[in-house]
């Protein structure tokens, strides 16, 4: 899809056009999934948060005031959707990994562990940035904080991470993060 072609369905979209919408949510489907996978662990979760964020900006795509940032938009709806999938899921004992789930390679348990400490703001930042590979700009904007604040964030995640697998795994961290 062109970027002239990407610009008229967003328009059309916000316009009230479901096809339009539709394409749109097409064309993303995989950046939704990897946003949504980097945020959450399982699959399913995943596929829920990735629904429920398609049906929240179906919604509300009428009431978007400034069209040439729907993508922005809608990975805003897609990361309050998996937070609050991760509230909801964070009585639960860990589930073991469904069979034909996406492999990420062999994962540093200690590091995710201890990632999971962290507060929310802070872990988002971590893996929005280092495990999505988003730049800080992309993730300063889709936190709608400024690049200042995310980099502050990202250095007291590093500096607690750093001390949490120093003191409790005997680790030193180096420039691992």
């Amino acid at each position: 899809m062109s970027d002239l072609a990407w610009e008229t369905d967003v328009k059309l979209a916000c316009a009230g056009e479901k096809m339009a919408f539709e394409r749109l949510v097409r064309r993303m489907g995989g950046e939704l999934y990897r946003m949504s996978r980097t945020l959450l662990r399982d699959d399913e979760d995943c596929a829920d948060a990735i629904q429920e964020t398609i049906l929240s900006a179906y919604k509300g795509v009428v009431k978007l005031r400034e069209p040439a940032y729907f993508k922005t938009w809608l990975f805003r709806i897609l990361i309050r959707e998996c937070r609050r999938i991760r509230k909801k899921n964070a009585y639960r004992f860990e589930r073991p990994a469904a069979e034909g789930t996406v492999d990420m390679g062999a994962p540093d348990w200690d590091l995710l562990a201890a990632l999971e400490q962290l507060d929310e703001p802070l872990r988002t930042a971590v893996k929005l940035h280092y495990l999505a590979d988003l730049p800080l700009s992309r993730v300063s904007e889709l936190m709608e904080v400024s690049e200042g604040t995310l980099k502050s964030r990202l250095h007291r995640a590093r500096k607690q991470l750093a001390k949490w697998l120093d003191t409790t795994h005997g680790r030193r961290m180096g420039n691992e993060l």
